[in-house]
């Protein structure tokens, strides 16, 4: 059993920069890939961030260069280090987690609720 929970989500002028972090309780998450999916209004689920267990991460072209996750290994907290902002990354910011060690893209099993973020030009 694992409880994620987001924090950090707000609204922000475009252009600048956010964190969002992501606490975990429960059994310990070291083992398994971890990572953010975001969700917008008529939009598809988009990850922008899954971080294998062995340290490797992967970003989407949308947000490659803008966006750097991190991960606690030791602790489980999950961080998303935002830049660069844009309307279009307006949404709500879900941490994730996969039931295996490799990410294989952003398939993930489970998401937090979320933390929502507005993106205003």
């Amino acid at each position: 059993w694992v409880r994620l929970e987001e924090s950090g989500g707000r609204s922000v002028q475009a252009g600048g920069s956010l964190t969002l972090s992501c606490a975990t309780s429960g059994e310990s998450v070291r083992d398994y890939c971890m990572g953010w999916v975001r969700l917008a209004p008529d939009r598809v689920r988009e990850g922008v961030a899954a971080i294998d267990s062995d340290g490797t991460i992967n970003y989407p072209t949308s947000v490659k260069g803008r966006f750097t996750a991190t991960r606690d290994y030791a602790k489980g907290p999950l961080s998303l280090h935002m830049t660069s902002l844009t309307p279009d990354d307006s949404a709500v910011y879900h941490c994730a987690l996969a039931w295996r060690p490799d990410c294989d893209g952003f398939d993930f099993n489970r998401w937090g609720q979320g933390t929502p973020v507005t993106v205003s030009s």
